[in-house]
């Protein structure tokens, strides 16, 4: 079975640090690991401006030529746009234009973030949503929860595409690393609104509370909460020792479409205190690998007295080359609509 050629188009790229980039980096490593040509279309090397309110993610301006570009050089077999931001709408406008189908990706609640930033109604952010997304052959969301939420929305092209753990890196490790009072709860994200991460940082707890990662929130959480230990980003093999030591991982977003970072928790055998709401729904079994309840600090209690080794054993059925397959199942060719043909999925271990 001969190889294809894949274009993916994502205003998410590096040096962003989140679930979205980490989530395609390691598709198209397992992409290129089984021989598929793939190139990518990002911010870097175009001209860009900072996403207003969110200034780590650069935007690029104006790139419907270089998209188009890509596009007619490359003359991939198949297109996959990741974001529904400037270079996902050029990619979605120079396809329509080409008559060629693609696919799509729901990686964020969109519409909740907006609405936290801006009075913008649910309704008319959804309305841009069906409007972005309907336009291809299929739009992949993380979870079934997801898709039964977007489904209620108007959306009628949803199909599954689960995420995947690394659990080499991502495994239990010594609790020495972290002197702290022990137990150590840890959340681990972009230190952001949406995240709800004061619901974290508020919750009663009798030990220690750390807070892996970064931010526009950073400065007035620190001044907030100074009982709280920031240890800003970790990457690596660092954020996974990190990880390992604590005791418990607190996941206080209610707006995450999946949590990619509770599946690394449970792999370093945390069990994960959650709301019972879209993401940790489909992730965490309640008693087994975490904990959800509408009272975070009760939940953090519950979690931490259920067995790491399940958590563990929960992270090990979920593997980015199983993932990566159903995403090559989702994709169809942009010049014709027949599934792609691939070869047999290869170990993926080099970075993307």
């Amino acid at each position: 079975m001969q190889p294809v050629k894949i274009l993916i188009v994502t205003d998410a790229w590096r040096p962003q640090t989140n679930g979205v980039v980490q989530t395609l980096a390691r598709t198209v490593e397992c992409l290129r690991a089984s021989g598929h040509e793939v190139r990518l279309v990002t911010p870097q090397g175009l001209r860009s401006m900072p996403c207003p309110t969110y200034p780590e993610i650069r935007l690029a301006v104006f790139p419907g030529r270089e998209v188009a570009r890509m596009l007619d050089s490359f003359q991939p077999d198949a297109v996959h746009i990741a974001t529904e931001g400037s270079l996902g709408l050029a990619a979605r406008r120079a396809c329509l234009r080409r008559g060629l189908n693609f696919t799509t990706s729901y990686h964020t609640q969109f519409p909740q973030y907006l609405r936290q930033r801006f009075p913008i109604p649910l309704s008319a952010s959804y309305g841009f949503l069906r409007w972005f997304h309907g336009a291809a052959r299929a739009c992949m969301v993380s979870t079934q929860s997801m898709q039964v939420e977007l489904a209620s929305r108007g959306f009628r092209n949803i199909v599954r595409w689960a995420r995947g753990v690394d659990t080499n890196l991502f495994r239990p490790g010594p609790k020495d690393l972290l002197d702290l009072p022990r137990p150590v709860a840890v959340y681990v994200g972009r230190l952001a609104v949406e995240k709800n991460i004061d619901a974290y940082l508020q919750m009663p707890w009798q030990g220690s509370k750390l807070v892996v990662g970064d931010g526009p929130e950073r400065a007035r959480l620190e001044a907030r909460y100074p009982a709280a230990h920031f240890a800003g980003y970790r990457f690596g093999a660092d954020l996974a020792a990190h990880m390992a030591a604590a005791d418990v991982f607190v996941f206080p977003s209610r707006t995450d479409t999946f949590g990619l970072v509770n599946l690394e928790a449970m792999a370093c055998g945390l069990p994960v205190a959650a709301y019972p709401v879209t993401g940790p729904i489909d992730i965490v079994d309640d008693g087994v690998t975490g904990a959800l309840d509408e009272d975070l600090g009760r939940a953090a209690l519950r979690a931490l007295a259920l067995d790491p080794a399940a958590c563990r054993e929960r992270a090990l059925r979920s593997s980015w080359e199983a993932n990566t397959r159903q995403f090559e199942d989702n994709l169809v060719c942009c010049r014709g609509g027949a599934p792609l043909v691939t070869r047999a999925m290869a170990p993926c271990t080099a970075a993307a």
